[in-house]
């Protein structure tokens, strides 16, 4: 008896992660954990589907300002329009480039940073990043999620985009 009532959980249970992980996938939610290696939280962080929408849906005066902190090579091959880019987060300059932009914004702006120059576990230039503008007191920012890159999850996904740069 109690054997059988383990299997009916054990089977519910199954059931029901199977259907998040399957509603998960069709909306196009990313169910990755925030690692706790990463300097930003889950509400920190937007999926690309929603990005996208938000996009879409903004008036001008209320679009997020979008900051490519990925290689060059990648914002020329194209980039989410209207995106800022002044080099990537790993480096030094990237970092002073972004520095130097962002002193003009307020702190309470709408900021989104992404890479998507591989694996967004791997990325060198996405928490640098981040941390340099959270530290200097931006206080709505976040991180756009691109898991595998930025030609899988927004490139071929038909999400908008822009080429050069």
């Amino acid at each position: 008896m109690l054997k059988s009532r383990l299997v009916a959980v054990a089977s519910i249970s199954c059931a029901i992660l199977a259907a998040v992980c399957a509603l998960a996938a069709r909306e196009n939610i990313s169910t990755r954990a925030v690692s706790p290696s990463d300097p930003w939280t889950a509400a920190q962080t937007i999926d690309a589907a929603s990005f996208a929408k938000e996009l879409a849906g903004a008036p001008a005066d209320r679009k997020p300002v979008v900051i490519c902190v990925g290689f060059h090579s990648l914002y020329h091959g194209a980039h989410i329009p209207g995106a800022a880019y002044h080099g990537p987060g790993s480096t030094p300059e990237g970092l002073a480039g972004l520095k130097n932009f962002a002193a003009s914004l307020p702190r309470s702006a709408n900021v989104v940073l992404y890479c998507g120059c591989c694996p967004l576990e791997r990325c060198p230039n996405i928490r640098p990043a981040f941390e340099a503008l959270r530290d200097a007191g931006f206080t709505n920012l976040r991180v756009l999620l691109l898991p595998k890159d930025f030609a899988s999850d927004w490139v071929a996904k038909g999400y908008p985009t822009e080429k050069g740069g």
